[in-house]
C-alpha cells in the first residue's frame, strides 16, 4: 500500500497496528490472483455490524419519540452503499485499495460497491485496533453530515403521513385539520390548525403557514397517542406479571 501514514492522517486515526489498515485496504480479487492473501470481506462484516450498533444508539438518544419501526426507517436512511461511498469518495480511498488489475480497469476504484465495501472493512480495522470508543468516535464525526440533514423537527419530514399510517391501523377514517387562526402582519403570520380524528381533537400546532401549522399539530398527535400506547403496554405487562 502507498503511503499508509499519509492516508492515517486523511482517515483522522492512526493504527496502532497497522497491518489492519492494509487487511481493510484489500479487495478479495487480489487474493484470486495471489493466493493466501487476507482480504477485506471479514473486516467489512465486522464494520457493518459496528457501524449499525453505533448509528441506532445515536438515533435511540436523538429521537426519543420515535417507536421501533420509525427509528428501523430512519437508520436505513443513513445506512447504505450510497452514502457509505460518499464518505470514502470524501476520505479519499480509491487510490489506496488494493485490488487486481483487472478490477482497476474496469474501475473499481471508484466502484459503490468496492468504496462502501472499504468503508465498512475500515471500520472494522479502527474496532479491532482501538476499540469500540475510537470506532464509533470514527463513525459519529463522518456521519454528522447525514445525522443533521435528517427530519428531526415536524416541518422538515412528513408527520401528517405517519399520522394517517399509525391512525388507519386503528380505522378507516382519515384525520381532518381545521384551521383555527391567523394572526400578524402579511410578511409575519401565524397560523394555528387542530387535529381531529372521528371528530376528537388531539392536538393543535403552530407555524409561518397553514402546512407547517398541520404538520406540527400532526406531530404533537403522534408523541401523545405514542405515549399513550407504551403507558397501556406498561399497565399490561405489569397485570400479566400480577397474574403469573
Amino acid at each position: 500500500m502507498s503511503n499508509p501514514k499519509e492516508l492515517q492522517t486523511k482517515l483522522g486515526y492512526h493504527f496502532k497496528n497497522a497491518s489492519l489498515l492494509n487487511i481493510a485496504l484489500t479487495h478479495p480479487s487480489v487474493a484470486q490472483e495471489k493466493k493466501q492473501i487476507e482480504h477485506n470481506q471479514r473486516l467489512e462484516f465486522l464494520g457493518d455490524a459496528v457501524i449499525q450498533l453505533v448509528l441506532s444508539h445515536e438515533l435511540f438518544k436523538r429521537f426519543p419519540t420515535y417507536n421501533e419501526g420509525l427509528l428501523t426507517k430512519t437508520r436505513a436512511r443513513l445506512v447504505n452503499r450510497r452514502t457509505l461511498a460518499e464518505i470514502s469518495r470524501q476520505l479519499g480511498l480509491g487510490p489506496y485499495l488494493i485490488m487486481s488489475k483487472g478490477e482497476e480497469s474496469h474501475g473499481g476504484r471508484d466502484r459503490t460497491s468496492i468504496l462502501a465495501d472499504a468503508f465498512e472493512a475500515i471500520i472494522g480495522a479502527i474496532y479491532l485496533d482501538g476499540g469500540l470508543q475510537a470506532a464509533s468516535n470514527f463513525i459519529l464525526q463522518h456521519f454528522a453530515k447525514y445525522l443533521d440533514e435528517l427530519p428531526g423537527t415536524p416541518s422538515s419530514w412528513n408527520p401528517k403521513g405517519e399520522l394517517q399510517e399509525y391512525l388507519q391501523a386503528k380505522s378507516q377514517e382519515p384525520p381532518v385539520y381545521k384551521l383555527l387562526s391567523v394572526r400578524g402582519p402579511d410578511h409575519d403570520r401565524e397560523f394555528e390548525c387542530m387535529v381531529l380524528h372521528q371528530g376528537i381533537p388531539l392536538a393543535t400546532g403552530k407555524g409561518k403557514s397553514k402546512k407547517a401549522a398541520e404538520a406540527e399539530a400532526a406531530y404533537l398527535a403522534l408523541k401523545k397517542l405514542r405515549s399513550a400506547d407504551s403507558e397501556t403496554e406498561s399497565v399490561h405487562a405489569e397485570k400479566i406479571k400480577k397474574q403469573t
